[in-house]
């Protein structure tokens, strides 16, 4: 192992240690899946898996899969379900240097660089830590074109095979999104090798679809009989409702096709506001790496554009994409004085945001734990623009690797810092799922009033989820359970003391209390006091 690459896994290692140290599972969705992997393991069963005693159809099972295996190994635990993201993550970055390899293996310095600007991009690192399936996909993703460069440069059926098992474990990672990420650049094959004379089309096309065919048959060994054990509605949900159905008409999160483009500089950050990447970008000449990174970049970029559901971290698997060819681009432009103006000036504004922010928590409405937000967030975030503009390197590599660093600060402390440990318990439900467990052993029977994600199932190892009801059926469920404790939300400004419940804490912009019989009677005496179900 070089020297390169052991800084690269020092860098990931520290974000990792500093995500566990530093934070829980944030609601909902890291506590949601954690939740799901969590009921397997209860139920034993590791066909279907289930949220809420139905089965979880949102996503293929291999996460939890993994999250079960290492509870197998090291015992149920809180750290194992947040390190397996991040093994996929560092897997991608490593993937990322033997592919710029194959793309450029005359270019070293591009081979050095590429996976330190994919390890230092804004949302890429945040990401690294998240308990999600994004960096999973993106494994598969590189894993995929590495076989497509393998099959190209090279003769026999390794690459294809390479390609059929990224299909199948990307099918199990995330569904057919995979088959987005890769399907485009190996189809647009004659544009980025413009050379015929080392397959035949009709080859290149077979081997495709044998790859696909496999792919589809390691998915199809899980889905056939989870299909038929999930039922109905569950069949449908896995093999048509949650790709097609997402894809053409998604009621969660749509925006317009255009919303992405201004996201990019955060998401990218602080690549696509250095000057000096512009230059380089300005220069670069189409040769088959170039156009090969456009053909994987461009197609997925706009499909996602135009795709109803967007979120920011669907774009991750294309990040190496992006790296690569900032890598290429940066090789052979020279340092200019003024090419970080761009990302002084963005650190520097959020600098000013978080020194502002507390002071507006109450004449803006804003959620109160950001009143938290400590001043030497801000200032440290100036000290390391300072940092940034006074220190000059003495070449390209350690320029990279300045602004990774760099790059890493901001995430740390705008992030980690100023958010994370200033929200405290406003994301961190272990205290509330502590309370019900005990409720749970004792029990006590235990009500959630309107949408419940398992929030507090895993992080409270609760063995059984409280019963759902509506804001309407609280008064009929009482008189049922007259000992039982309710799951409710109300806004934090409120004067929750009124209502006396056995339990508040904050939670995200709110308050979740858990409250009895006698509580929701004065809940019901106070008209102000509306639910705010979650």
């Amino acid at each position: 192992m070089s020297r390169h690459h052991l800084a690269i896994i020092c860098l990931w290692l520290l974000l990792v240690v500093i995500s566990l140290t530093s934070r829980t599972f944030i609601p909902l969705d890291e506590t949601r899946y954690v939740a799901v992997a969590w009921n397997m393991w209860l139920r034993g069963d590791f066909l279907v898996p289930y949220l809420n005693n139905i089965p979880y159809s949102h996503k293929p099972p291999l996460l939890f899969w993994l999250m079960n295996a290492g509870w197998a190994v090291f015992g149920v635990n809180d750290w194992w379900p947040r390190l397996v993201p991040s093994l996929f993550a560092l897997g991608s970055v490593l993937l990322t240097a033997k592919i710029a390899a194959k793309l450029w293996p005359s270019h070293t310095q591009t081979m050095q660089i590429a996976p330190v600007i994919l390890l230092g991009s804004g949302l890429w690192m945040v990401f690294t830590t998240a308990t999600m399936f994004d960096l999973m996909i993106a494994f598969f993703t590189l894993l995929g074109v590495l076989g497509l460069l393998i099959a190209w440069q090279e003769k026999g059926i390794k690459g294809w095979l390479l390609l059929g098992l990224a299909i199948g474990g990307g099918l199990l990672a995330k569904g057919p999104t995979i088959l987005l990420q890769l399907l485009p650049l190996a189809i647009l094959a004659p544009w980025w090798s413009r050379d015929a004379g080392r397959h035949s089309w009709k080859t290149w096309y077979v081997g495709i679809l044998a790859a696909v065919i496999l792919g589809v048959l390691i998915v199809l060994l899980w889905a056939i009989p989870a299909g038929m054990r999930g039922g109905a509605e569950y069949q449908h949900d896995i093999f048509w409702g949650q790709t097609a159905d997402r894809m053409v008409n998604s009621f969660a999160h749509r925006r317009p096709f255009w919303w992405y483009v201004p996201a990019l500089p955060l998401m990218l950050f602080p690549w696509l506001l250095w000057l000096r990447l512009w230059r380089g970008f300005a220069a670069i000449k189409l040769d088959f790496g170039v156009r090969f990174c456009l053909a994987w970049l461009l197609p997925v970029f706009i499909a996602f554009s135009f795709i109803s559901g967007k979120q920011v971290h669907y774009l991750l698997p294309i990040f190496p994409a992006f790296a690569l060819l900032a890598a290429k681009s940066l090789a052979g432009t020279r340092y200019g004085r003024f090419d970080v103006a761009p990302i002084l000036l963005l650190t520097l504004l959020a600098a000013t945001v978080l020194l502002a922010l507390p002071y507006y928590v109450h004449s803006h409405h804003l959620a109160l734990w950001i009143g938290n937000i400590a001043p030497w967030t801000g200032i440290a975030l100036v000290l390391a623009a300072i940092a940034l503009w006074r220190i000059k390197q003495s070449s390209l590599v350690a320029e990279v690797w300045q602004m990774t660093l760099f790059s890493t600060a901001v995430v740390l402390i705008s992030v980690y810092f100023a958010v994370v440990q200033s929200a405290e318990l406003a994301y961190d439900v272990r205290p509330v799922a502590a309370q019900l467990k005990a409720l749970q052993d004792a029990g006590t029977p235990l009500a959630h009033v309107g949408k419940y994600a398992g929030q507090y199932q895993f992080l409270g190892r609760m063995t059984r989820e409280p019963e759902l009801i509506e804001e309407s059926g609280v008064s009929d469920w009482f008189k049922k359970h007259p000992d039982g404790k309710l799951v409710t939300y109300f806004s934090a400004r409120l004067p929750l003391a009124e209502i006396q419940p056995d339990y508040s804490q904050a939670y995200r912009g709110d308050h979740v209390v858990i409250l009895s019989r006698q509580s929701w009677d004065l809940v019901q005496a106070h008209p102000v006091f509306t639910p705010d179900n979650q």
